[in-house]
C-alpha cells in the first residue's frame, strides 16, 4: 500500500492506520495459524452470542500448537503488552485474529474471562492461557 497514494507529501492518518493494521495483521498469527482455519473459526462465531472459546481455538488450529506458539499467540492478544489479557482486551479477542471481526459480546467477554481466570485477579497470564488454549 502506498501511504502517498495522490503524490502530495501529505500522509493522510486513515491510510496510515490501514497500512499499520495490515502489516500487524500480517506479522500477528503468520506462520503459526493457516489463514483458512482463521477465517472458517471467525465464521463460526460470527453470530453474537455464538462465541465458544474451546470450538474457536480447535477450528482456528491453536489448541494443536505447542505451549511456545500459544504463548506467541498471548503477546498478540495482549495488545497492551502488560502481561495479561484484560477483559477490554478479551472483548476484541476476534478482532486480533482478523480485521473486520465483531467484538464479543459482554456476556461472551464475562464468561470467557471467568474460563481463563484461575487465580481471580480480572486477568488472563500467560500460563492461565496456555491451560485454557490447551483444555
Amino acid at each position: 500500500m502506498v501511504l502517498d497514494a495522490n503524490r502530495s507529501n501529505i500522509l493522510c492518518f486513515q491510510h496510515y492506520l490501514l497500512s499499520l493494521f495490515s502489516k500487524i495483521e500480517k506479522m500477528s498469527f503468520a506462520g503459526v495459524l493457516a489463514d483458512a482455519d482463521v477465517k472458517a473459526a471467525l465464521a463460526g462465531c460470527a453470530a453474537a452470542d455464538s462465541f465458544s472459546y474451546k470450538t474457536f481455538f480447535k477450528a482456528c488450529g491453536l489448541a494443536a500448537k505447542s505451549h511456545e506458539e500459544v504463548k506467541k499467540a498471548f503477546f498478540v492478544i495482549d495488545q497492551d503488552q502488560s502481561g495479561f489479557i484484560e477483559e477490554d482486551e478479551l472483548k476484541l479477542f476476534l478482532q486480533t485474529f482478523g480485521a473486520g471481526a465483531r467484538e464479543l459480546t459482554a456476556a461472551e467477554t464475562k464468561a470467557f474471562l471467568a474460563a481463563g481466570d484461575v487465580d481471580g485477579d480480572g486477568m488472563i497470564g500467560v500460563d492461565e492461557f496456555v491451560t485454557l488454549v490447551k483444555a
